[in-house]
């Protein structure tokens, strides 16, 4: 199964959060599951963390060469298709990167591994 994170999943996977439900984990470990994080909540992560109101355990560049490589994770791109179906989405949701990723979860038809509730209103599957 091809799965997407969003950007708090993959943050608690990665720390090894105790937030993160048991399914999550188990879904991002299990070796027949492909899950996604999108290149859009790295660059959250990476404005977050540049601004000091994310600790990531570390530097951005480990975040991003060890626990993305190391853990399995799968980049996806953001391309012009996510770009058009995110101008179409309906306001549900404010966040923008958190947009982007519904937009990329509709094009790609992935389910979103996530625990936030505003994510229900656009119709895609959750895990």
């Amino acid at each position: 199964m091809n799965l997407l994170a969003d950007t708090q999943s993959y943050l608690w996977f990665v720390k090894g959060e105790s937030r993160l439900p048991k399914r999550f984990r188990s879904l991002i470990e299990e070796q027949d599951n492909q899950t996604f994080v999108s290149v859009c909540s790295l660059r959250e992560i990476a404005i977050k963390s540049s601004l000091k109101k994310l600790d990531i355990n570390g530097t951005f560049a480990e975040l991003v060469e060890e626990q993305v490589e190391d853990y399995g994770f799968f980049l996806l791109p953001i391309t012009p298709a996510h770009l058009i179906e995110l101008e179409r989405l309906p306001h549900h949701h404010r966040d923008p990167f958190d947009r982007l990723i519904i937009a990329q979860a509709i094009v790609e038809g992935l389910p979103v591994i996530t625990t936030d509730p505003k994510f229900e209103r656009y119709g895609i599957e959750l895990i």
